[in-house]
């Protein structure tokens, strides 16, 4: 049976007892910005979320107006910058023990409800207990919502939308948890909701659902009997004793009532004969932390039990658990030997939304069996160690590099230094438990980055460097093209990927690039080509490209762009002329939002209309639609294929795009390096990292040119 967990809610923490001695935007943020929300009621728990509005600062870039110009000036930079506040919508999630549901409420009406709100949605067994207590404290109608209806739909949400949410536990594997990308395809599969009580759900379609069981003995009965053992009333601080305790004091095993016997019959010693078993002969007293710990595991083992035998009584191989019975708490997901929600530790949750629907890449050849990430180092303990040390030694030029973008702020550097000690505590969290925010991989890391780093906005330390970069870089455009033109075709097929390859170095995340380029400002196009690794490359498919493009042209190129300035433009923007050239339509993708010094779309816009002013192939292309540039729906220096903008999936299908160039160290080597593609595809990149050339058989600036053709 496959064991697998998926979050049912947000998280874990103190109770409000606590929180409401704490300034509110403590637990509850940015209240003054709250427009709806909801409450569900369980039998011990209450859960609140809200919705509000957030502002955070975004670089805009846009071309300057020459229209009262002659000329345009030389030294003039090629656009200009200008940082504007943007308003997203976003989820809060807070919980709190029943107990407190007045104080509760009170707190609720002084701050979240405002002469709009007329009725609150409820759920939950609490919305028909508490129902008059609601109205009377809110003055707000209750309008109650059937518990398990919601309970499916958020599950099935979840599931479907939220990666690396559900995962599978396998006690004594390496590494024990092995996280879940969402898919379409969820159904059927069975849910277990663990609250006071455990019910027990057969889910088969979107709307399709019934409860098949149940039990008493849940998470009210671990806080119930927990209190009457050790005297502690408060849940999280019963899971608190229960994590430092130790069961076998407590519990008689396998091997306290066979011996040594135990191996003849199959059986391991470890394993529980009876909960509680020594408390009734043992002639000593029982620490609280021990008999919380023996109470956990009963409770979990029964619970663990119980949705086997459901399971397979109706022949489902997938078991979901959900609530916070086990949320964040790794003993007892190692007990029910299922898991969940590993990474919410905090008293709150929150989820901003998406400003466009992320749909996969119609080329995938398996979208069910895709993985972007090359190397898991959750499993991988030697590169977890390199990688976490390296994003460590790396955080003092992040955050000079955020200070410098922002000269004109007097707060900057203070902002700078809570995103350095925010990331840091990330870091060091991630060094003692791997799976603390789900899967790690370089892309996580690298996106949680740049997630600390918009939280304290700083929403694109390397907009002036990529402006500065850009005007650089569109200065030498027409003489590569004079020099590429020059050549015999051959010649010039070797130069325009060399050309790719040497722009590819232009890259700020690297340490080894940008320790020359700020050392060395001369340091160019040539200077690049002359770093690349000689023939035979470290992956060198190029024989056989060269053959293909002797074939007929491809129909529709699609082309996923990585770095601004050299990059970009003497890079890309030449390969993508010569495809043009062949009859091939090119469709553009840079990222929506910025990360380190990446090309954004609203950067390719004016680049391509800057280049496109002096070329005539790219003028022509851009106005007969033949050259398209489009937005991937990231902010990554890496790329998701499962997860990119609708609207450039839906043009790769209509276009019939037969080729796909991913470029760049974070795009075709840390992910998608074994993507599996329905069309041919180029993948690109220059190593810029020497412990990762070294792992993979290379030098630094080893080269990666991967063609591949998918199989008939």
């Amino acid at each position: 049976m496959a064991e697998c967990g998926a979050s049912g809610s947000g998280s874990s923490g103190d109770s409000l007892d606590k929180s409401i001695t704490l300034p509110p935007d403590e637990i509850f943020r940015n209240l003054e910005n709250a427009k709806r929300f909801a409450i569900d009621i369980g039998g011990s728990l209450t859960k609140l979320a809200y919705y509000s509005t957030v502002q955070h600062k975004v670089a805009r870039v846009r071309s300057f107006d020459h229209s009262d110009k002659d000329t345009e000036q030389d030294h003039e930079p090629p656009y200009e910058i200008s940082v504007q506040e943007e308003v997203t919508a976003r989820l809060h999630f807070v919980k709190f023990e029943n107990t407190y549901i007045e104080a509760c409420l009170d707190f609720i009406k002084d701050h979240l409800v405002n002469t709009e709100t007329k009725v609150i949605q409820a759920t939950g067994g609490g919305a028909y207990k508490f129902k008059d207590l609601i109205e009377e404290k809110l003055q707000l109608k209750v309008d109650k919502e059937d518990v398990m209806t919601c309970l499916i739909k958020g599950c099935n949400f979840v599931l479907k939308n939220i990666p690396h949410e559900a995962f599978v536990y396998q006690k004594g594997s390496n590494p024990e948890f092995r996280f879940q990308t969402n898919h379409p395809s969820v159904f059927p599969y069975l849910l277990v909701s663990i609250g006071s009580g455990v019910s027990i759900v057969k889910v088969e379609t979107e709307d399709r659902f019934e409860w098949i069981g149940g039990s008493s003995i849940g998470g009210g009965t671990f806080w119930g009997l927990g209190a009457l053992l050790t005297k502690t009333k408060k849940f999280d601080e019963l899971l608190h004793l229960a994590s430092r305790g130790q069961h076998t004091n407590v519990d008689m095993l396998v091997q306290d009532i066979y011996g040594g016997a135990h191996q003849t019959l199959g059986l391991s010693g470890n394993l529980i004969a009876s909960s509680f078993g020594k408390s009734a002969t043992a002639d000593t007293e029982f620490s609280k932390e021990d008999m919380a710990k023996s109470l956990l595991h009963m409770i979990s083992n029964d619970i663990g039990q119980l949705a086997c035998l459901y399971a397979r009584l109706h022949c489902l191989d997938r078991v979901y658990f959900g609530g916070f019975f086990i949320r964040g708490h790794p003993v007892t997901m190692r007990t029910i030997t299922y898991s969940i929600n590993f990474f919410s530790k905090f008293d709150l949750l929150e989820m901003d939304r998406l400003e466009r629907p992320l749909v996969n890449l119609p080329l995938l050849l398996d979208p069910s069996s895709y993985v972007p990430d090359t190397v898991d180092l959750t499993d991988d303990a030697l590169a977890r160690k390199y990688w976490l040390t390296c994003f460590e030694e790396a955080l003092d030029g992040v955050v000079k590099r955020a200070v410098a973008s922002q000269p004109g702020s007097v707060d900057a550097a203070e902002r700078a230094e809570k995103f350095r000690q925010k990331y840091w505590n990330k870091l060091q969290t991630l060094r003692q438990q791997p799976f603390a925010y789900g899967t790690l991989t370089v892309r996580s890391l690298l996106d949680t980055r740049e997630h600390c780093l918009n939280e304290f906005n700083f929403p694109d330390p390397y907009s002036k460097v990529k402006q500065k970069d850009n005007g650089v870089a569109l200065k030498c455009f027409q003489r590569v093209i004079h020099s590429l033109d020059a050549l015999g075709w051959e010649e010039r097929q070797l130069a325009l990927v060399k050309g790719l390859l040497a722009g590819n170095v232009f890259d700020w995340g690297a340490k080894a690039v940008s320790d020359v380029l700020e050392s060395d400002p001369q340091f160019g196009f040539e200077e690049a080509k002359r770093k690349l690794q000689e023939r035979p490359w470290l992956v060198d498919s190029y024989s056989k490209w060269l053959q293909r493009l002797k074939g007929p042209p491809h129909k529709c190129a699609l082309i996923f762009a990585d770095n601004s300035g050299v990059d970009v433009i003497l890079g890309v923007f030449p390969f993508v002329r010569e495809l043009l050239s062949r009859g091939t339509e090119v469709i553009l993708a840079c990222n929506s939002g910025p990360a380190l010094n990446d090309v954004t779309y609203s950067e390719s816009l004016i680049v391509a209309e800057r280049i496109a002013a002096m070329d005539p192939v790219v003028r022509s292309a851009l106005g007969e639609g033949r050259l398209l540039l489009m937005q991937t729906g990231s902010s990554s220096p890496c790329l998701d294929l499962s997860r990119l903008d609708k609207g450039l999936a839906v043009l790769v299908r209509e276009r019939g795009a037969d080729l796909v160039v991913i470029e760049g160290m974070g795009r075709a080597v840390h992910t998608n390096y074994h993507a599996a593609l329905r069309c041919e595809s180029l993948k690109l990149a220059v190593i810029k990292n020497s412990w990762l050339a070294e792992r993979l058989g290379g030098r630094l600036f080893s080269v990666i040119f991967k063609y591949e053709v998918p199989a008939e």
